[in-house]
């Protein structure tokens, strides 16, 4: 994943008001799917969800990620039932999983963002045709310039734009939304990148489905206890 910066939205962890400890689930999520997660709470409706933004940013640093979550997740335990991470394994090499057997909770799966938009399978057989490849999400698309040229440098030196990218051969942009002018920032991000654009609407289905499950499991606790 590219150098992530943060907005200020994104710093300040979310916090909701304290809920009983029965049938609550907490979920600590990286602050790059803020939206998103937001998005499916609200479409469904779910109830008695606590949810904590670790700051996106980290993934400048990943060996950061474990800690992080280990703190957050430690003092989500005395309030929430289930706990959950909306993270991938996100470059810690495992390290994210250690931490999450510590605590008793699970995370989304999959590597990374672009992986658990997809599904691992649709990821695979996208990566296996064209390895050559750059992915956008929504959060990408809306800053690249931010998070990928200005780090890069390409802002000042656009030179340098094919030592970093002359083995890559296309743009793929995992959409989430239907956004038209999302969509035309990250075709202007493949011309910019001199690399053909090409375009997979994702939704959020996986995403739904795997809070979906979190929450559904957390109630049938409920109902056993």
């Amino acid at each position: 994943m590219p150098p992530v910066t943060e907005h200020a939205h994104q710093v300040e962890m979310s916090r909701r008001p304290h809920v009983p400890r029965t049938a609550s689930v907490g979920i600590v999520a990286c602050g790059a799917l803020a939206r998103e997660i937001r998005a499916v709470i609200e479409a469904n409706h779910f109830a008695h969800v606590t949810v904590r933004y670790l700051p996106a940013k980290l993934h400048n640093s990943p060996t950061h990620i474990p800690a992080a979550l280990d703190e957050v997740l430690g003092e989500m335990a005395r309030e929430c039932t289930t706990l959950f991470a909306a993270y991938g394994d996100c470059g810690t090499a495992g390290g994210i999983d250690k931490v999450l057997k510590k605590h008793g909770a699970t995370r989304l799966a999959g590597a990374h963002c672009y992986e658990f938009f997809t599904g691992s399978d649709t990821f695979n057989a996208l990566h296996d045709a064209e390895p050559g490849t750059f992915y956008l999400t929504d959060y990408l698309a809306r800053q690249f310039d931010t998070l990928v040229c200005k780090p890069l440098g390409l802002d000042r030196h656009p030179e340098l734009r094919d030592a970093y990218f002359g083995n890559y051969t296309r743009l793929l942009y995992l959409a989430q939304s239907t956004d038209a002018k999302l969509e035309e920032k990250a075709r202007l991000a493949a011309r910019r990148l001199g690399l053909r654009f090409e375009m997979v609407n994702t939704g959020l289905a996986t995403l739904e489905s795997a809070l979906s499950r979190v929450i559904s499991s957390s109630r049938s606790q409920e109902m056993v206890s």
